[in-house]
């Protein structure tokens, strides 16, 4: 199972908080997930608002380890004042850092990213970035304190699951003890399991679940797809071939 900044955790799936059907429908997701780590977003948690305690309460119930997140910020300052806000708020140095550098795909500002990092890092904050596949941004986010990388699959709620597996692979084999978590597009269990082949730690997903017919089968779903995948990745597989090979010896085969 993963270890994050010295702590273990007990699911390879982390599932994010926003956009289900209903209260009862997360928490129902959440338990039958086994998920392990929920992230939230400080933006739902606004001082004395009803609403943002009563969902702090719902969390709270799900007795899984929070990760915050500075989900839709768009700038170093407002991504580091919105990381210092959710300490606070959540007691905790874990945070998912967001720092959002074009509107239409979501993905993330690098310079932003690794500016941002670099000053929370020396702030005390464990940061979990989220970021593209791209080894050169992932040495500076290295390099500037970060124990874990989370790089996308695919655009954030586009359920195209590994748009590039050949950089995710490449980042695996550079970071071999880094632990690596596939973060946003996933629209399948199969493509969990997918990057779970890989050799990645874990997943995180929210839109795959949450906009489900059925968010609660869905969970279910891609928690038994990580797990397979993991145990495919654990049992050393063979490598793909381009000649067929029988799997029925042809020793002692009778010639006519």
């Amino acid at each position: 199972m993963p270890v994050f900044y010295g702590e273990h955790i007990e699911s390879r799936l982390m599932l994010g908080t926003a956009q289900y059907p209903s209260p009862a429908i997360l928490a129902e997701a959440f338990r039958q997930s086994g998920a392990g780590i929920a992230t939230v977003s400080v933006r739902r948690e606004a001082g004395q608002d009803t609403a943002g305690q009563d969902f702090w309460a719902l969390v709270r119930e799900l007795d899984v380890v929070l990760l915050p997140n500075t989900a839709h910020c768009h700038s170093v300052r407002e991504a580091v004042t919105t990381a210092q806000m959710a300490r606070e708020l959540f007691d905790t140095n874990w945070i998912k850092l967001e720092v959002i550098g074009h509107a239409d795909t979501l993905q993330p500002d690098p310079f932003g990213l690794v500016e941002a990092a670099a000053q929370l890092v020396e702030d005390g904050f464990d940061v979990f970035p989220y970021c593209t596949e791209d080894l050169v941004l992932c040495e500076r986010l290295v390099e500037v304190g970060c124990r874990v990388l989370m790089p996308w699959g695919a655009p954030i709620g586009t359920g195209l699951g590994l748009n590039n597996p050949y950089g995710l692979r490449s980042l695996r084999a550079h970071f071999p003890e880094i632990p690596l978590v596939v973060d946003a597009g996933l629209g399948l269990p199969s493509q969990a399991a997918h990057a779970m082949e890989l050799g990645y730690d874990a997943v995180l997903l929210n839109t795959a679940v949450a906009k489900a017919g059925d968010p609660v089968a869905m969970a279910k779903g891609f928690a038994r797809a990580v797990e397979a995948g993991a145990l495919a990745a654990e049992a050393d597989p063979m490598d793909p071939r381009d000649m067929a090979a029988p799997s029925t010896p042809v020793f002692g085969k009778a010639f006519l």
